[in-house]
């Protein structure tokens, strides 16, 4: 895929939960406490959906249609639709949380380990054991994946329903630095320009490769087993790939 940006727009989703309010049998005066449960189902059916869009989407992709996720979820597709008003807000949500999720992992990764490579290589580790690969929005790929690691001049598109095929599609040139995109990148281009000033990473390896590398060795099998076996066996490959070799 050739993707060439790193800024990602926001969009807030809504997930109201608002309640009827019911009168109280005999009095005619408003209760209250009627309210409360009308609320937590909100809260529950917004948790559902949210959980279901990761599942879909981790399974299917972003072209998966909402009506998957509302099935997955067990609503109807007009309460997804309710919470989230089109599908480009609920696969920015997601994929949101998703580069949040990565972000505190490589930050993780730079406070726990001293030794540069241990370092990238345990953030890689723990993405890829994670799933965010399938959740990685291709957007944080975006003109990261050029010359060594720079991401000075990156954009990110955003994603867009494309008309009459349903599907979602890239388009460059919209940014907003609120999203996290550009925190995720920052955050690891300081784990690979600490291994590269070790001599442990290849020079050529820029964030977008080790970016594609949670991608890549995060495949969805239909057996966990199978899967977690695949996707080390599979990242101990392309890390080796990573590391530089004497001349």
């Amino acid at each position: 895929m050739h993707v060439q940006g790193t800024h990602w727009s926001a969009a807030t989703a809504i997930a109201s939960g608002g309640g009827a309010v019911s009168a109280a049998a005999g009095n005619g005066s408003a209760d209250g406490a009627r309210t409360t449960p009308l609320r937590v189902d909100a809260q529950r059916n917004l948790e559902h959906v949210l959980r279901a869009a990761r599942e879909v989407f981790g399974e299917l992709g972003y072209g998966a249609p909402m009506e998957d996720v509302a099935r997955r979820a067990r609503v109807g597709v007009g309460t997804v639709y309710r919470r989230f008003p089109s599908k480009d807000v609920l696969v920015r949500r997601i994929a949101e949380e998703e580069t949040a999720r990565l972000t505190e992992q490589a930050r993780a990764a730079l406070g726990q380990e001293d030794e540069p490579w241990s370092a990238l290589s345990r953030f890689l580790r723990t993405s890829v054991a994670s799933g965010a690969g399938r959740l990685l929005p291709p957007q944080v790929l975006a003109g990261s994946t050029g010359s060594a690691g720079s991401v000075e001049e990156a954009r990110v598109p955003q994603q867009r329903v494309q008309p009459a095929s349903g599907e979602l599609r890239l388009v460059p040139g919209e940014s907003a630095d609120d999203s996290g995109v550009g925190t995720l990148l920052d955050v690891v281009g300081q784990l690979v320009e600490r291994a590269r000033a070790a001599g442990e990473l290849r020079a050529d390896v820029s964030v977008g490769d080790v970016l594609l590398v949670i991608a890549t060795a995060a495949p969805s099998l239909p057996d966990a087993a199978q899967q977690a076996a695949a996707s080390a066996r599979l990242l101990d490959i392309l890390l080796e790939g990573l590391r530089s070799r004497p001349a």
